[in-house]
Formats: structure tokens, sequence, C-alpha cells
């Protein structure tokens, strides 16, 4: 590459960033990870050694489900806040830890719905 051409430039090419914010980031996006991973092994178990199949299978793929959303929540919001935090802005606020908070809440709802009904 010639001097007179421009460089291209990332979002991961500025270096007078605050250290501590990128950091706090990765440990959020790692705290996403856990919860996705935590909603897919509970999911997993359910499917696996759940006594009912009316409401193991619903339950189970509705957790596994929740627990993958989770953290491709968790990815984006990590990329989001990481563009951010290099152009010297605030995060965008986002919505994702309410969505996960009410669809595990509607899940649990559900099931509970389901468990009266069919009289445990």
């Amino acid at each position: 590459m010639s001097s007179d051409e421009p460089a291209t430039r990332t979002h991961h090419d500025r270096v007078d960033v605050d250290t501590r914010f990128l950091l706090a980031n990765e440990r959020t996006v790692l705290a996403w990870a856990r919860t996705g991973l935590s909603l897919v092994a509970v999911g997993l178990a359910v499917l696996q050694f759940g006594t009912e199949l009316r409401t193991r299978v619903p339950l189970g793929l509705a957790l596994l489900i929740a627990g993958s959303i989770a953290s491709l929540a968790g990815w984006r919001r990590y990329e989001a806040a990481d563009r951010a935090i290099r152009a010297g802005e605030l995060p965008p606020r986002g919505r994702a830890p309410q969505a996960l908070s009410l669809g595990v809440a509607l899940i649990g709802a559900f099931m509970l719905v389901l468990w009266l009904l069919l009289g445990s």
C-alpha cells in the first residue's frame, strides 16, 4: 500500500479507549453467554428427564430457544457497545434484558397453566 492511499480502518483500530470499558463489555457478553448456556442446559435436562411428555417437550424446546436467543442477543449487544465505546459514544440502550425476562416469565406461566390443566 502506498503512502497516498487512504488506510482502511475498522472499529477495532482506535487505541485511545479506556480499557476498563472494553473489559466490562467483555464481562457482560460472558454473562449473557452463561445465561444462554444455563437455559439450554435446563432445556436439555427437561427434555431428557421430564416425566410428562405433553409438558416436557414444549418446556424443553422453549428453554432451548430462550437460551439461544439470549446468547445471540448478548453478542449483538456486545458488538454494538464495542463500536460505540471505540467511537467515544454511549452504547445504545438495548431491550434484550427486559425481553429475556419477559420471555422466561411467560414460559413459566404457560407451563404452570399446563401443569394445572393436565393435573400434575
